[in-house]
């Protein structure tokens, strides 16, 4: 189904301009406001419980200043306190409230926030709660050549949404009290445990599964040469292969194309362009749903048959009986996905028709040696820094992770990702990788293992192993770089590339293969199926 093929590479390539890790949304720090004395907390998300007339409310999320004191971390240890609206509003100027350490609410503006908190420090409040004028938080600094930053209450800003409900109800004269508090986050999370052995589990399969039909397939084409060797035209059309190999040129168009692709997605992010995204990951995840459960099929001999016999439908050309069955299935699962996508366990089916699509894209898409897979792996590495780190100089916040957390779109984040919810993470969210951070290295990994059975290498002399052990630990080490960073998004390739190219390019020179792996890659033929079969399991 070469049309299918088709639409698979195209998807593949717009999925690849996504390269990410993350662990969900948090407050991060920034180099706009520097810290000075008085002023140099840690920016950090705080959670904000309500009770109405001494009955539990809703919770909602505010961010914490640069200044004040630090916030309680347990909810244990955080006092229940009244809030009270402050008169003036804006508490610019002396407050008229007569307080009695209660927490004041007030609105942005008119003065600098550490204004607002010296004033209602002095009026006896203990803390303040501003409110944004607009829906996002915003992170609270103290002005260039501030005088008084020496703070003695916490200073939390909620979004303009939130000090609203909590206005209408205080203006209604009924009692609102609040807990402020900082809980920590843990420092590893089993979804990251997940995750890991989700992507590896991922590139694993997917690397027999391409070296076992490359083997295949070149046993095949040496019986069509003994069978008919007198037809050449035979052996040239039964041998054509529907694979599609990158090239110098194209590993580095490919990722001017991802880079393309990702500029678009910001600049067009929003509301309909995320539903358009939704229908083309569908049409990809029904592709590759369908590839995996045909191929998966065809191992049993009930199904055999059905996986062999083809009949021709229009617009698709020849097709399978066993395609036609699934196909179905897999339409429906992708659309029930899809109509249902905001459930909480929809991510399961996310991550099923998004592993689906990686198997199939690296199915489809080989590299033919060494030299192709360091300059897609090398263009890679710098695609990722410059679009998680350098365009902050450009477009003034991080390109990729706001592409990646869906901004501005009024939904969770696009769907070209696979994602685990944090389970002990009392902040929420979701750790992601992208499918570029799989998909990339996995195409130089599986041409380790091809190149491994074809030219008859046992584990321990291959570079399979080595390959698969450097992808795990780049990973493991962006894991560890991630948390350190306090669950900013890093750039996975930042860590993954050097483990992989490093490794294959220092086991090749010192096995005297990197000539071979350099430039022929994949020999042409490999030994004879049993010997084959014999020397592997060695």
């Amino acid at each position: 189904m070469n049309l299918q093929r088709g639409v698979c590479i195209v998807l593949g390539v717009l999925l690849l301009s996504l390269s990410l890790s993350s662990a969900g949304d948090i407050v991060h720090q920034d180099d706009v406001a520097p810290k000075r004395p008085g002023c140099e907390n840690n920016f950090v998300l705080v959670k904000v419980p309500t009770w109405i007339n001494g009955v539990e409310a809703d919770e909602y999320v505010g961010v914490g200043a640069r200044f004040g004191p630090t916030l309680e971390s347990k909810e244990k240890h955080a006092n229940h306190t009244r809030v009270v609206l402050a008169d003036p509003p804006d508490c610019c100027t002396k407050l008229k409230n007569k307080l009695a350490q209660e927490v004041i609410l007030v609105h942005r503006g008119n003065c600098s926030f550490a204004a607002k908190a010296n004033i209602a420090e002095d009026a006896n409040a203990s803390a303040i709660l501003i409110i944004n004028n607009r829906t996002e938080l915003f992170k609270m600094v103290c002005e260039n050549n501030e005088p008084d930053v020496e703070i003695g209450i916490p200073a939390v800003m909620l979004p303009d949404k939130i000090g609203e409900i909590l206005e209408n109800v205080l203006t209604n004269n009924s009692e609102v009290s609040v807990q402020l508090y900082s809980p920590l986050r843990p420092l590893v999370d089993i979804a990251e445990v997940f995750l890991w052995l989700m992507a590896v589990g991922t590139i694993l399969f997917a690397s027999y599964w391409s070296a076992w039909s490359a083997r295949e397939a070149v046993i095949e084409h040496d019986k069509l040469l003994k069978d008919a060797s007198d037809d050449s035209s035979l052996v040239e059309g039964e041998g054509s292969s529907p694979l599609v190999e990158i090239t110098p040129t194209a590993a580095i168009l490919f990722v001017v194309i991802a880079s393309c692709f990702l500029v678009m997605f910001y600049k067009l992010m929003s509301f309909w362009f995320i539903e358009i995204l939704v229908v083309l990951f569908c049409i990809g995840g029904i592709e590759g749903l369908q590839t995996c459960l045909v191929a998966l099929l065809s191992c049993f001999r009930r199904f055999k048959h059905a996986g062999e016999s083809y009949v021709k439908v229009p617009f698709f050309g020849a097709v399978s009986y066993l395609t036609l069955a699934v196909a179905p299935f897999c339409v429906a699962f992708s659309v029930l996905w899809a109509v249902y996508r905001h459930v909480s366990f929809a991510w399961i089916a996310q991550d099923i028709l998004g592993i689906a699509l990686i198997i199939t894209v690296l199915q489809i898409v080989h590299v033919p040696n060494l030299k192709v897979g360091t300059i897609l792996l090398g263009c890679a590495f710098l695609y990722d820094i410059f679009w998680v780190f350098v365009s902050k100089w450009w477009f003034h916040e991080s390109v990729m992770i706001v592409v990646a957390r869906g901004d501005k779109s009024g939904e969770d984040g696009i769907p070209m990702l696979l994602k685990i919810p944090r389970m002990f993470d009392p902040w929420g969210g979701y750790s992601i990788i992208g499918f570029g951070d799989i998909i990339l290295p996995g195409l130089v990994v599986a041409f380790s293992l091809r190149y491994d059975w074809l030219a008859n290498k046992t584990l321990r002399a291959g570079y399979f192993v080595w390959a698969m052990t450097a992808y795990g630990s780049g990973l493991l080490v962006t894991y560890v770089a991630l948390n350190l960073m306090d669950g900013h998004g890093q750039p996975a390739l930042l860590y993954i590339v050097p483990f992989i190219l490093g490794t294959f390019l220092t086991l090749g020179q010192m096995r005297g293969d990197l000539k071979v792996l350099w430039t022929r890659g994949e020999p042409e033929r490999p030994c004879p199926h049993g010997q084959l079969q014999s020397s592997h399991s060695q």
